[in-house]
C-alpha cells in the first residue's frame, strides 16, 4: 500500500511539474511574441517618420522602406546618380555632397529625437556596386564609397555642432551607432529576371531597431 501510495505521489508531482513547465513555456512564448511585436510597433512609427520627414527626397529617387530580409530593420535607398560617384572612384563630388549636407542632418533629428534614439541599434551606410567588374574589386569599391559617406556625414554634423544646441551630442551619437559596409555586387537589383546596372549601383542607410535582448542587455551596461 505504502509503494503504491508513493508511486501515486510522485506521478502526481511529475504530472505537477510538467503542467508548471508547460505554463512557463507558453507565458514565455507571449512574452517574447509581445516584445516581438513592440519592436516591429517601434520600426513602423520610425518607417512612418521617415517617409514622412524626408518625402522632398522621394523625387530624387530616394526610398525609405522596411527591409523585407530583417523585421527590426529599414532601408533608405540613394540611388547612384544622386551621389554622382565618377565611375572607379570613391570621392563624393560636389553634387553628392549637396546632398548629404541637406539629408544628414534631417536623418540625424529623426533618429536622435527623443522618441526614436533609444530605440536606434545602429545605422549601416551599405555600399553597392553592379555585376560588372572583378569581385575583389567590387567590394573594395563599394566599401570606399560607404566610407567616403560616412566620414562626409561626420564632417557635416561636426560643422553642425558648432550652430546647435546639442549638436555634439548628436555627433556622438552618430558616432556610436554609424558605420559602413562595402557589400559589392552582392544584392544586385533584379527586375523581371534582369538586373537593372543603375540601381545596382547605389548606398543604402541601413537603419535596426532595438531587440529586446539589446534593450535588456543595456540596463546593464548603461554606457554602452
Amino acid at each position: 500500500m505504502s509503494s503504491a501510495t508513493d508511486s501515486g505521489i510522485a506521478n502526481s508531482f511529475t504530472d505537477l511539474m510538467t503542467s508548471l513547465m508547460v505554463i512557463f513555456i507558453l507565458l514565455l512564448c507571449a512574452f517574447m511574441n509581445n516584445a516581438f511585436e513592440e519592436s516591429q510597433s517601434t520600426r513602423t512609427k520610425i518607417l512612418e517618420k521617415l517617409q514622412q520627414q524626408l518625402k522632398e527626397y522621394g523625387e530624387q529617387g530616394v526610398t525609405v522602406k522596411s527591409d523585407d530580409n530583417d523585421p527590426l530593420a529599414l532601408l533608405i535607398l540613394v540611388p547612384e546618380g544622386l551621389l554622382e560617384f565618377t565611375i572607379d572612384r570613391s570621392e563624393i563630388p560636389e553634387k553628392g555632397a549637396l546632398f548629404l549636407q541637406s539629408f544628414i542632418p534631417k536623418l540625424t533629428n529623426i533618429i536622435y529625437s527623443d522618441e526614436f534614439r533609444n530605440d536606434i541599434s545602429s545605422v549601416v551606410v551599405e555600399g553597392h556596386t553592379d555585376s560588372l567588374g572583378s569581385d575583389n574589386h567590387n567590394l573594395e569599391l563599394s566599401q570606399r564609397r560607404s566610407m567616403a559617406v560616412v566620414s562626409k556625414s561626420i564632417n557635416i554634423l561636426e560643422d553642425q555642432k558648432i550652430s546647435s544646441a546639442n549638436g555634439s551630442e548628436k555627433k556622438e551619437y552618430f558616432l556610436r551607432v554609424l558605420s559602413a559596409s562595402g557589400r559589392g555586387k552582392q544584392d544586385l537589383y533584379i527586375i523581371n529576371g534582369e538586373e537593372d546596372h543603375e540601381l545596382s549601383r547605389r548606398v543604402i542607410f541601413k537603419i535596426r531597431v532595438r531587440s529586446f535582448e539589446e534593450k535588456k542587455i543595456e540596463k546593464f551596461l548603461p554606457n554602452v
